[in-house]
């Protein structure tokens, strides 16, 4: 398994890198005002938590956000996995298994009733991990 931990001040540089990556393929884009504001609040880790794959060198090599919420249908509120990106090169080696691993470790110790995402359906590389760390479920998602 890969080495992850939580999200650090010293990660700026790389995770604006993998970030970058991540929203290109996604044919996204965010503010840097909107990136920067969010970079310090993953840090924080209060509603939402950044976590990082990292090296042998523990420069970060894969992101994955988490996002901390009440829900209706919960005493104890769920867990949205909100992005999740892994660098090229590091594809294939249980990097995201190693952030899934990780991000289910703090969703038990905050006592979340759930962790869930959402892919595009083109996605297939990641649907193919997906279907092994988690459920599909029936829901489709709307959006304005």
């Amino acid at each position: 398994m890969t080495d992850v931990r939580r999200l650090e001040p010293r990660d700026r540089q790389a995770w604006q890198e993998l970030f970058a990556q991540y929203n290109r393929f996604y044919r996204a884009s965010v503010p840097d005002q909107v990136r920067d504001m969010n970079f310090d609040r993953l840090c924080d880790g209060d509603a939402l938590v950044g976590i990082v794959a990292v090296d042998e060198a523990d420069r970060p090599i894969g992101l994955m956000h988490l996002v901390f919420h009440p829900s209706t249908w919960s005493g104890n509120g769920y867990c949205y996995i909100e992005d999740l990106f892994v660098d090229r090169a590091r594809r294939g080696s249980n990097v995201a298994r190693s952030l899934f691993a990780e991000a289910y470790r703090i969703a038990d110790a905050r006592k979340a009733d759930q962790v869930y995402w959402q892919t595009q359906e083109f996605n297939a590389p990641a649907r193919s991990l997906y279907d092994t760390v988690g459920q599909r479920t029936s829901f489709i998602v709307y959006r304005r």
